[in-house]
């Protein structure tokens, strides 16, 4: 990486100098500085400081103005199914269990990788749009999420889901483990994706599978993730099947570790917390998704004093309804105050880091989250002329509470603007509209109704 220039050089060169009002740098600091700039070379940020300093130190190939505006580190998605989008606003109003087996299992079981590949680009459009830049995901035929999401410049951890065998998708489970190998070979050499290990919850996988599931991750050196506690109706699923909580299936497999990363934690009680604290494994709060199925309101202050990393995710499309992680950042700090009945519970510092730098860490990408040198040039943009962002009394506040998403004008990947002012660079969003259409009619017959 190029180091910064020195106060007493001549000026270096570097690939772009973004300016803005404001940079909100998520550092270990949190510092926000006011007038500043970002200078970026090879992808990474090489420094964040004063523009008027900036300005004299680089000479840069691509000069970004954005005044009124100010940057953000890339929101980071800590649980999503991309392809999902095909799904939303099909089968809402109901219960986890009944939307589920009653309703979304079946069609998901017809998908192709035509289908898939119109659903994850639409996925990635709206991350884009609403300035995500790195997503974990969970679904099927995972070569076809990530081909989308490295094609438009979107970083993504991948997935192959999976249920206890057979299922629709794997007969056996090692054709399952097969498809996770060749997926790890496919992307290995990919800068944007990465893959995972995920079996989809401790309530549809038998233990010993799970167990096997977590070996291969450990051989494979991969991040291990699966559904957890997401409804006291899960939990009695478990307790029916293995007299055991969800956690407790997880801890007597010895499958908590800093590896591991937990989707929802809605229904765990204290002594689980401290477990889950104490193994280093990772969680990643969903509340918009929690809300809609009615599944509950996560303990998030709870274990974040314990000592737990908690992310933020949305969800699919189809159990959010939206993809946009300045919702769920709201919605997180607003949920995490009634749920503990304090006000300063789950405060928009918290919320924000739980969609950076801690979603980073649940993706096993800790370096993501933050603008600082040395770390990826992952930058997105709110306009403040917005009305819903004046007066300015605290950005952080702002981006939590005041944020819709709508106010992102811009966003980066690894120093390429993927969108900026409403244009998308790297995806034909127009096209996308029309085979939206055609995959609505496919839905309603696939499912009958």
């Amino acid at each position: 990486m190029p180091s910064p220039a020195s106060a007493d050089s001549a000026p270096h060169a570097c690939d772009l100098l973004v300016r803005a009002d404001a940079v909100v740098t998520q550092d270990d600091a949190r510092r926000v500085l006011t007038g500043a700039a970002v200078a970026i070379s090879d992808g990474l940020v090489i420094e964040v400081g004063d523009y008027a300093r900036l300005d004299a130190r680089y000479e840069p190939a691509r000069r970004l103005d954005m005044s009124g505006k100010m940057l953000l580190p890339g929101l980071v998605n800590g649980h999503t199914h991309l392809p999902m989008t095909l799904l939303r606003g099909f089968a809402d109003d109901l219960p986890l269990m009944e939307w589920l087996e009653g309703h979304i299992w079946p069609v998901e079981a017809k998908l192709d990788e035509d289908l898939l590949d119109i659903g994850a680009q639409l996925g990635c459009a709206e991350l884009i749009r609403t300035g995500c830049t790195a997503f974990l995901n969970g679904y099927f035929h995972e070569q076809v999420t990530g081909k989308a999401a490295s094609n438009c410049g979107l970083r993504a951890v991948l997935g192959e889901g999976f249920f206890a065998f057979p299922s629709p998708f794997f007969p056996t489970a090692d054709a399952c483990w097969a498809a996770i190998r060749a997926l790890e070979e496919r992307f290995r050499d990919d800068p944007l994706v990465r893959t995972a290990v995920t079996p989809h919850a401790a309530f549809t996988v038998p233990p010993e599978i799970l167990a096997a599931s977590f070996e291969l991750a450990e051989s494979l050196d991969i991040p291990w993730q699966t559904h957890l506690a997401e409804s006291p109706t899960e939990t009695a699923v478990c307790l029916g099947k293995y007299g055991m909580r969800p956690v407790e299936i997880l801890r007597r497999e010895g499958l908590l570790s800093p590896r591991v990363t937990l989707h929802h934690c809605v229904d765990v009680e204290e002594r689980e917390i401290a477990q889950l604290a104490a193994s280093g494994a990772n969680v990643v709060h969903n509340p918009a998704s929690n809300l809609k199925l009615c599944s509950g309101m996560s303990p998030v202050q709870a274990m974040l004093d314990a000592g737990v990393n908690v992310g933020l995710g949305t969800d699919g499309a189809s159990s959010n309804n939206q993809l946009n992680m300045f919702r769920d950042m709201g919605l997180a700090a607003l949920m995490g105050k009634v749920r503990h009945g304090d006000a300063s519970a789950v405060n928009a510092q918290t919320a924000l880091d739980m969609a950076t730098r801690n979603s980073a860490r649940c993706l096993g990408w800790p370096e993501l989250g933050r603008i600082e040198a040395g770390f990826p040039a992952d930058i997105i943009a709110l306009d403040l002329s917005s009305p819903n962002l004046m007066p300015v009394f605290n950005h952080v506040s702002h981006a939590v509470y005041a944020s819709t998403g709508m106010e992102v004008c811009m966003t980066m990947v690894a120093g390429e603007v993927l969108y900026l002012y409403g244009d998308f660079r790297t995806l034909d969003v127009s096209g996308l509209r029309k085979e939206a259409v055609r995959c609505a009619e496919w839905v309603r017959s696939a499912s009958g109704k």
